[in-house]
């Protein structure tokens, strides 16, 4: 991830930040002082707390300009005084905490009445457990207020009776609502994040109840026996927080899923977390009134096309689409919030005027925007890092994180589709509602998009030629703007034909919508046609070969004759679970594994196999991003290959040096469980414990494992090797490698290749597959 420079921020820019009012809203003990100082300790926003109660300047803080404001010159101050002190740090530029109860809408009134169009005025609602309140109000000592002790507990208790929840419709631009410890974690990164030139989006979040005064836990914990009338019957245990109701929404033009519709009861609670925006969208607008698609920088990560430029071409590319497209919006997505790309297209954006209702960027994971950000988007994209252009799981950054978070049911979707993409192109796939993407974050759609390769360590690399890297990259954006353009008019043409039952279902497996002029056609199909009407020909002519490893259609072409290669091809792009990436952090970092490591070099690594099925077993990991297994190898991987053989031929001779008994075979398997190209350098005696069951067995010795030189043989001559179907090779029944005489189970084979004395078969023996001693190719040759 690029780091933003660091550069002393002007008093112009400084300017043009604005000043947040947050009102604190809690009971005594919920935290709203500690809330405070977390925020004003950490942040780089200039911060001013007022509190009513304070009797004592606290000091500055270690931040700049950040302090508590003195209020009653040693007594507790009014709220008249508070107003004064919350104007006069306004006016220095300064954001303001009010640290008073604000319980009801009459104590929050004159305070809600500071913002202005150049000040925004939050709520932070402290909703905890009422018994956790009490006990810390009854144990806490030297409280400002001195509310301590065992009066704490009846204070707590009447204010609470009293209690309203603060809304929207009081001038709030955003409130964020807290009922467990993880929520407040969550708001205070929120704020601490949130520098002078930040924004947070505008609405509710994390609201349930907005009409629950008081719990019932409440008074049991205060041995009272009267609940008050509007305490819903089931809240009856003191762990509830103060608040249960689910937040009540605008109606929406689009489909939503189920556990996150404002119908269906079932609203999953929106954090503010970590994530911000840094350019607010209007508090009028809901984010479920527009629709949104949330998308990466393109090639600027791992592509390392250069960041000025790549920041004019979004804004071009930003530009023309807000002003073609009057009911959608746009949102740049990074996950750092020291991301330079981000801050560039932040303030180009400012100099250009562009509304930020219709792009903003936002930091924050583009798999978790709903129910981490509480920013709800329709689609998002998935900037493809396959510089050879296969459409598949893995690889690391967005793509990786992208189909993790859909699941399998999104690869299956693109292969439907295709599995190739050429740079400049992109291509959209409906997600099932089955899909995590869907049922949790409300992303019906991801568009998959690939951009133009700078980066030498990568194929198909433009050699700086930006020329034709800024064509490419004015493609990419435009292809993806005009998908999700596609996507809207889509959406919107089905939904107003039957927008009531689209907010009842969320299922998209329904056969036909009400009155719409397309009988007996599932609704799927139905949108896949009109989304992908704006794929160019070349895509679509790629769509017939869903399964070439090549980047080029025309040579996919050439190699469509090995159909069990196009089979296996389907099998082997999947997601990889934690415990399979082990190998390709080795790979990536191997200074953090040196203890592990026999060999380091620019191309390779070689270690031990942590669970070796032979006397010697190394593995020699390639050291080159995207290659997670042999279906990933092109012609321009060759000299890696051959690499890694020389390496393993040499490991392989020192060994029979050391023992002129051992013999070993180099291969790959068709289909590795471990992530990260890895070639296996294995003596054949396969005496090992870990040797346990078929599919280890059958794993080295059948079709399964493909031999080093003719892998490299094949890759020079067709442009890819042949993997095999592993499910039926690692079935296969037990042979010896050697006599081929079969065996009922492991132990009955291992006890007979300790003492078989057959030669090595024939094939096994020619062009190189074996190494042996010279004393023992002398005798294979007899």
């Amino acid at each position: 991830m690029d780091e933003m420079e660091c550069e002393p921020t002007s008093k112009e820019e400084e300017g043009q930040g604005k000043p947040i009012v947050v009102l604190l809203v809690g009971a005594p003990g919920s935290g709203k002082s500690t809330f405070c100082e977390d925020v004003i300790r950490s942040s780089t926003r200039p911060w001013v707390r007022v509190c009513q109660e304070l009797k004592r300047i606290g000091g500055p803080c270690n931040c700049n300009w950040q302090f508590c404001d003195t209020i009653g010159n040693g007594k507790a101050g009014t709220k008249s005084q508070c107003l004064n002190s919350a104007m006069s740090a306004l006016k220095d530029g300064k954001s303001v905490f009010i640290d008073r109860c604000n319980l009801d809408r009459e104590q929050r009134t004159e305070f809600v009445k500071l913002g202005t169009p150049q000040v925004e005025i939050h709520a932070v609602v402290l909703d905890l457990p009422a018994k956790l309140c009490i006990s810390r109000s009854v144990k806490r000592t030297g409280h400002e207020g001195n509310l301590q002790g065992g009066k704490a507990a009846a204070v707590v208790n009447r204010m609470l009776q009293k209690k309203e929840l603060p809304k929207l419709s009081e001038g709030f631009h955003r409130i964020t609502f807290c009922q467990n410890d993880s929520d407040v974690k969550a708001a205070l990164n929120s704020y601490t994040s949130l520098s002078q030139l930040d924004s947070l989006p505008s609405g509710c979040f994390g609201q349930k109840n907005p009409d629950t005064k008081i719990q019932l836990g409440i008074m049991k914990f205060l041995k009272k026996v009267d609940a008050p009338v509007d305490v819903g019957a089931d809240v009856n245990c003191t762990s509830q927080p103060l608040s249960t109701q689910i937040t009540k929404e605008k109606d929406s033009c689009f489909k939503q899923p189920e556990d996150i519709s404002p119908s269906s009861g079932a609203a999953k609670k929106i954090r503010g977390d970590e994530d911000i925006v840094d350019h607010s969208v209007d508090e009028n607008v809901s984010s479920k009134d527009i629709p949104t698609l949330a998308f990466p920088s393109i090639s600027t990560a791992d592509f390392q096309f250069k960041h000025e430029t790549a920041a004019d071409i979004i804004l071009e590319k930003v530009e023309e689409f807000v002003n073609k497209v009057a009911n959608a919006r746009l949102v740049l997505v990074d996950l750092s919030h020291g991301s330079k790309i981000l801050s560039l297209v932040r303030a180009k954006a400012a100099e250009r005027n562009i509304d930020s209702n219709k792009f903003f960027t936002f930091v924050g994971d583009i798999t978790r925007l709903y129910s981490k950000g509480g920013l709800r988007c329709n689609a998002i994209a998935n900037a493809a890092n396959c510089p050879c252009r296969r459409l598949r799981p893995g690889g690391g950054g967005t793509n990786a994180a992208i189909f993790s978070a859909a699941g399998p049911e999104l690869e299956v979707e693109t292969k439907r589709r295709a599995t190739s993409i050429i740079p400049g192109k992109a291509l959209v796939v409906p997600l099932p509602s089955t899909t995590p993407l869907f049922s949790r974050e409300g992303v019906t759609h991801v568009i998959h998009v690939l951009g133009p390769n700078m980066n030498p360590q990568r194929p198909n690399c433009l050699n700086n030629d930006y020329v034709k890297g800024s064509k490419v990259l004015r493609e990419a954006y435009t292809s993806l703007f005009e998908g999700f353009a596609s996507i809207v008019n889509t959406q919107g043409n089905l939904l107003a034909e039957s927008s009531e039952k689209l907010r009842a279902e969320v299922s998209v497996s329904q056969d036909h919508f009400k009155g719409n002029h397309i009988k007996n056609v599932p609704i799927n199909d139905q949108k896949i046609k009109r989304v992908d009407a704006y794929e160019s020909e070349r895509s679509k002519k790629c769509k017939g070969f869903q399964d070439e490893p090549e980047s080029d259609c025309a040579e996919s072409r050439n190699g469509r004759e090995n159909l069990n290669n196009e089979k296996i091809g389907k099998s082997m792009t999947k997601n990889w679970g934690s415990w399979a990436q082990s190998l390709y952090h080795i790979a990536m970092h191997p200074e953090k594994h040196n203890d592990n490591l026999i060999e380091i070099s620019d191309d390779v690594v070689v270690l031990n196999d942590l669970y070796p099925k032979a006397r010697r077993h190394l593995l020699v990991l390639a050291r080159s991003e995207g290659l997670d297994c042999l279906a990933d190898v092109g012609r321009e991987h060759l000299q890696l290959l051959r690499t890694m053989h020389t390496v393993g031929v040499k490991w392989a001779e020192k060994f029979i040096c050391e023992d002129e008994l051992l013999v070993f075979r180099l291969g790959y398997h068709s289909a590795p469980s471990m992530r990260q190209l890895h070639l296996h350098v294995i003596s054949q005696d396969f005496n090992s414990k870990h040797l346990k069951n078929k599919k280890h067995w059958n794993s080295f010795n059948s079709a399964f494992f493909r031999d080093s030189v003719d892998v490299i043989e094949e890759i020079t001559n067709n442009g890819r090797a042949n993997v095999r179907d592993g499910d039926n090779l690692l079935s296969m029944e037990l042979r010896c490698h050697r006599c081929r005489s079969a065996h009922p189970n492991i132990p009955r084979l291992k006890s007979h290749i300790s003492n078989c004395q057959a030669s090595f078969p024939s094939f096994l023996l020619r062009n190189g597959r074996l190494l042996l001693a010279p004393s023992s190719k002398s005798g294979s040759d007899s």
